[in-house]
């Protein structure tokens, strides 16, 4: 269980298909890791990935096909920047949202307005995630904890102040640029509720 704030920005050492799936060597940066042990959860780009190994600030995950399929994960490079989250712990401050680290798809950046100090993105989501975003509402785009400011004919905008773009890797986005999300998780209860319960 994450909250969808970035504690860190990472580095991909190299990410390797093998057999269908993938073995990623992730340098954490700026994340501590002096707490980290071999099978605990970190999030990387709103994905929860488990910790394999560890050496030195880097540490290695595999990446399954399916988190591949549905994640933007078959694109990465070496040397990519990513976002990093430690899972919770009980006594931790819920700052975001519950972010489970359990990503439903990918959408694509749209556009990127100035907004005083802060950038406005448009980013477009697809037509089977839409019902789930309301105005107002928690979305995680690559493990960051937004609200959503708007519902657009593509998907949503989203404000990021000066203090995100700099503490995540929203500043390397561009128009076109795929990203992880991953929608309420009481939006994805409710939907499960038989007829009559809601």
């Amino acid at each position: 269980m994450f909250s969808g704030i970035i504690t860190g920005i990472g580095k991909v050492v190299s990410a390797e298909v093998t057999t269908g799936d993938m073995c990623a060597i992730i340098d954490a940066g700026s994340l501590t890791m002096d707490d980290v042990k071999i099978g605990d959860s970190i999030c990387v780009n709103g994905v929860c990935l488990t910790v394999t190994g560890l050496s030195g600030t880097c540490f290695t995950t595999d990446i399954s096909a399916e988190t591949l399929s549905c994640t933007t994960f078959a694109e990465l490079l070496d040397g990519m920047p990513v976002n990093l989250e430690k899972a919770l712990r009980v006594t931790d401050r819920l700052h975001g949202h519950i972010v489970t680290g359990h990503v439903d798809g990918t959408g694509s950046i749209v556009s990127m307005i100035a907004d005083a100090r802060s950038v406005r993105y448009e980013i477009a989501i697809p037509a089977n995630l839409q019902r789930y975003v309301c105005k107002k509402g928690s979305i995680c785009i690559d493990g960051v904890s937004l609200t959503v400011n708007e519902i657009t004919v593509a998907g949503v905008s989203v404000n990021i102040i000066p203090h995100t773009l700099t503490q995540t890797r929203f500043a390397t986005y561009h128009p076109g640029t795929r990203v992880n999300l991953e929608v309420d998780i009481i939006a994805r209860y409710l939907e499960r509720l038989e007829p009559g319960q809601q």
